[in-house]
């Protein structure tokens, strides 16, 4: 029984050694299997490290793009907003000149309508009437007025002539004594006219009186171009 049994120590001894030897030559069959397997370009790989120190060595050289980049764009944003605030200067410029333009527009059409009205208040407003004096000068004067609107020929002088002939400026003077007084239609008034001649030489606008002084100087003037082209013709009795 004991030497069996040392017979079995033994055989798990060995066993045991026999798996360390077996392992070890594994591992060893596995190094150089892996090292069979590394591709000759491992040197490369191996020698590559180098670059990496490169590349990380190049990293300042892109800090350096980066920061030259930035300051471009710094710079073209500081010409940007130039270009931003030019424009907007300029912009704010048209739109003072325009509302300036607007502005005296509104006061050169405010001045033209003032104008306006106030040649509408002219043109509205009628005309003070002419006044004349109640006396053989202002009786004259007015008549001549009338005679020139209507046509009639006739001066001042021409008037005043043959009216200090006839009625010695006497507008209310009366003929009783020459052939149409005999005849019934006396001559009347300045100028000595008879009824059937101042209404058949009767100025319009004028009165119907006989005896008025501007209404009896127009009808005779009247009557006095008609026969003898201008009261100025007339020197004597007609």
């Amino acid at each position: 029984m004991p030497k069996n049994m040392n017979t079995r120590a033994r055989g798990r001894q060995l066993t045991k050694q026999h798996k360390i030897a077996i392992a070890g030559v594994t591992t060893l069959g596995a190094a150089a299997v892996a090292f069979s397997a590394i591709p000759s370009s491992a040197t490369t790989a191996h020698t590559a490290s180098p670059a990496m120190t490169h590349v990380a060595y190049s990293s300042d050289k892109v800090q350096n793009v980066q920061g030259t980049v930035a300051d471009q764009l710094a710079t073209e944003n500081v010409k940007l907003q130039g270009i931003a605030a030019k424009t907007k200067a300029q912009a704010e410029a048209q739109q003072k000149a325009a509302a300036a333009a607007t502005k005296k527009a509104a006061q050169e059409r405010s001045v033209k309508e003032a104008v306006s009205r106030s040649t509408q208040r002219l043109q509205v407003q009628p005309m003070a009437a002419k006044t004349y004096t109640d006396n053989l000068n202002g009786w004259i004067t007015h008549a001549l007025d009338i005679m020139h609107a209507k046509g009639i020929p006739g001066s001042y002088s021409g008037l005043h002539r043959n009216i200090m002939r006839e009625s010695s400026g006497n507008p209310m003077a009366i003929n009783d004594w020459d052939i149409n007084a005999i005849n019934g239609i006396p001559s009347k008034g300045l100028l000595q006219v008879i009824p059937p001649t101042f209404k058949a030489y009767h100025v319009t606008g004028t009165s119907w009186n006989i005896y008025d002084p501007v209404a009896n100087i127009t009808a005779a003037a009247n009557y006095a171009a008609d026969k003898y082209g201008s009261i100025d013709n007339v020197n004597s009795a007609y």
